[in-house]
């Protein structure tokens, strides 16, 4: 029984248990300082459907070989991009069920937009193997770079996107309301003992999980992880590794533009300019967090980390607003939590060079 419950500690790994354990101290500090419990496990719930998706599209990237995809800020540009362009057209007051086949659309045009990208993306990520999260990191603050200025060129016209005394560009922060604004969230949404549970999202988030499962478990997707694991058997045994290796930037880039619409939709408005710039560093740090490596990653860590990572931030930021109630210190305290949450993922890799 001894040997049982410390292999089950082995396999948890150290990082999550001291998270854990952070976790529910912040919690009993939470409840000295008289905070509201309810509503702050409520938020941790929301965010964990919010973000759940930005940080599943880190699993194909590692599973192709391509490692830890800092570069998924192309595939949410394409899905602010499919937002952006439901917003313009007013999708959501023009058809039946109009919220709905808002977000729906959103996420077709999303989807073209970044499995194009993803595929020129997975041709460069080819030609600097070894270098693959260094270039990726270059590639996702560039695009940002570029997107700020297209954001002030781009022909949109709806009064909702662009600043109404000058006319020209778009806003740094545009409201969803009256468009696709928390479907997901309102959908069969309910609360108990005070905590809010959105159905819906955490249904889609599980649904989307699923999918990626499945397609792990197909043909394509067992072909994809042989060639991460192992490119010169892979090859030997008649794979296309750069295929592959496509084929996973692709689903991830892909499922990037779908994770912004659906944490767009729960946020209630789409942030350009530089907010997308960071995402790629949170999605990372949340999957490491889960107990991912740069060589391996599951279902299970996307899981775990995301619950762990935003339930942190979470609950983290209001008690140290608490315990040091200056409001200026609120946002340091923001960046010291969240960097040091990524900083110490960052370090706790899992080691692994060798995959399970």
């Amino acid at each position: 029984m001894k040997e049982k419950f410390k292999k089950a500690l082995e396999s948890f790994g150290l990082p999550r248990i001291i998270i854990v354990a952070f976790f529910i101290v912040l919690f009993i500090i939470a409840a000295g300082y008289g905070m509201n419990l309810p509503s702050l496990f409520s938020d941790v719930i929301r965010r964990w459907g919010m973000y759940g998706i930005l940080v599943l599209a880190m699993v194909p990237a590692v599973q192709c070989g391509i490692g830890l995809n800092f570069g998924i800020t192309l595939g949410i540009v394409g899905g602010i991009l499919g937002g952006l362009i439901v917003v313009e057209m007013d999708i959501a007051r023009n058809f039946p069920m109009g919220p709905w086949v808002a977000v729906l659309v959103a996420m077709i045009i999303g989807l073209i937009i970044s499995s194009i990208l993803g595929y020129f993306y997975g041709l460069v990520l080819n030609k600097v193997k070894g270098s693959e999260m260094t270039v990726s990191t270059y590639v996702g603050f560039s695009v940002i770079a570029f997107m700020n200025i297209m954001w002030l060129v781009l022909p949109f016209k709806s009064g909702t996107l662009i600043w109404p005394v000058s006319g020209d560009g778009l806003r740094n922060t545009i409201s969803l309301d009256g468009s696709f604004i928390k479907v997901f969230n309102r959908t069969l949404d309910f609360s108990i003992g005070g905590v809010y549970i959105p159905t819906g999202l955490l249904l889609f988030f599980f649904f989307t999980c699923f999918i990626v499962w499945l397609f792990l478990k197909s043909k394509s997707g067992m072909a994809m992880a042989a060639a991460g694991a192992n490119p010169v058997f892979a090859k030997a045994s008649g794979i296309n590794v750069n295929k592959m290796r496509i084929l996973g930037t692709v689903v991830s880039t892909a499922l990037g533009a779908v994770g912004i619409i659906i944490y767009a939709q729960s946020y209630g408005f789409i942030q350009i300019y530089n907010a997308p710039l960071m995402m790629g560093f949170h999605c990372v740090a949340a999957v490491l967090v889960g107990g991912a490596s740069i060589v391996r990653a599951k279902i299970s860590h996307v899981i775990l980390g995301t619950f762990l990572y935003q339930g942190l931030l979470a609950v983290a930021l209001p008690v140290a607003n608490s315990i040091l109630p200056e409001g200026n210190l609120s946002d340091v305290m923001r960046l010291i939590i969240s960097n040091g949450i990524i900083l110490y993922a960052l370090t706790k890799t899992g080691g692994g060079n060798t995959r399970e």
